[in-house]
């Protein structure tokens, strides 16, 4: 009986011990995470380069391992550039095309894929080694298994994406597209909202009264994450490059011709007037709520020091707009339009914090 109690009091303390040991480590841990956040949204931005610079079906075969090792030598060149030559972009879009033109549009994809493979590594060697060591706490471990899930699930969705534009298309399909997209959002959304709550003893921005608003600033997410697939959509037909103008469309804020393809799935998924008009609509959903947000929380007496970043989210959802809007009237310049995609990221993550705290507020009051 002694020797039962004695093992009993001896796992009890390591397991404190364990939990201690994670608990320290705290920080650490959180810091990896955000470090891989930014890492994610780096990936969304070259992924927005390699879209908008059309290199995105230069490489079109899927190795995860050896694709890490790009043509070293002339003969390698050749038999990669021979490859792009028999898919459809090459032979309606871009015939004729040199080998020094291919090598600019391979350069970034093969780099976009690279990234996505640094990026896995980034994530799981340091995960490995919190996790052995005993780093990480036992309420993590799902979470960060979840995580590399995701990850792995990214790499396949990425090729599913490609291998669309390789057949009977010169580009690839928007609904691959928006899946892509969309799931880098929920990876990134995903990696603030597990480091931003795996707090280290800061002192977190109080809300007494977060339970009041949190139902709100998750709406505000969930339509953020919506404008943001609704985005991948308008990139991925085009949808940008008509109605150059602003408020109106075709002389009207509802132009005459949307929805009139046919069904409203295809109206919604391929008629570019209704992708583009559903954007728009989306983006004063999204504005006004978080203008009813920020003014709900500016007359509460109970919000406390919530309301810094939640001005940096309004200050960064109104820059957004401006970026939209501008990149519309100016149908799509590069550099414009590759700001509107970081921006649109940058909303999501200030989304994304300000969510948590309130979160958990309301859980602490």
């Amino acid at each position: 009986m002694v020797r039962n109690e004695a093992a009993l009091e001896s796992a009890i303390y390591y397991v404190d011990k364990e939990e201690d040991k994670a608990s320290r480590s705290r920080h650490m841990v959180r810091f990896w995470l955000y470090c891989v956040a930014f890492l994610v949204f780096l990936m969304v931005v070259v992924g927005g380069i390699t879209r908008l610079t059309d290199s995105g079906l230069s490489i079109t075969e899927w190795k995860p391992i050896h694709g890490a090792i790009p043509p070293m030598s002339v003969e390698e060149w050749n038999e990669e550039f021979l490859k792009y030559q028999q898919i459809p972009e090459y032979e309606h879009v871009n015939k004729g095309m040199t080998l020094d033109d291919f090598k600019n549009i391979f350069w970034w994809e093969w780099g976009h894929r690279q990234l996505g493979r640094f990026i896995g590594v980034a994530f799981f060697v340091p995960m490995l080694y919190f996790w052995l060591s005993g780093r990480v706490t036992a309420s993590l471990k799902p979470r960060l298994l979840v995580l590399l899930g995701l990850g792995g699930l990214q790499g396949f969705v990425g090729w599913w994406m490609v291998a669309s534009g390789l057949v009977d298309r010169v580009d690839v399909s928007q609904y691959r597209l928006a899946t892509h997209l969309i799931l880098a959002s929920i990876i990134f959304f995903a990696l603030l909202w597990v480091a931003r709550g795996y707090r280290t003893g800061q002192k977190m921005p109080e809300c007494v009264s977060a339970d009041r608003h949190v139902w709100l600033m998750g709406i505000l997410t969930v339509c953020i994450m919506v404008q943001i697939f609704l985005g991948a959509l308008v990139a991925g037909t085009h949808a940008g490059l008509i109605y150059n103008t602003w408020p109106l469309m075709d002389g009207g804020i509802i132009p005459e011709k949307i929805y009139d393809t046919g069904s409203v799935w295809h109206s919604i998924f391929e008629d570019h007037a209704t992708i583009q008009f559903n954007h728009r609509m989306m983006a004063y959903l999204v504005a006004v709520i978080c203008l009813l947000l920020w003014f709900r929380l500016r007359r509460d007496p109970f919000k406390g020091d919530i309301m810094l970043p939640v001005n940096i989210l309004a200050v960064l959802l109104a820059f957004q707009v401006i970026i939209g809007i501008t990149t519309l009237l100016f149908a799509v310049p590069f550099s414009l339009a590759l700001l509107h995609q970081a921006g649109a990221m940058l909303v999501l993550g200030s989304a994304t914090l300000v969510m948590r705290d309130l979160y958990d507020n309301a859980r602490k009051y």
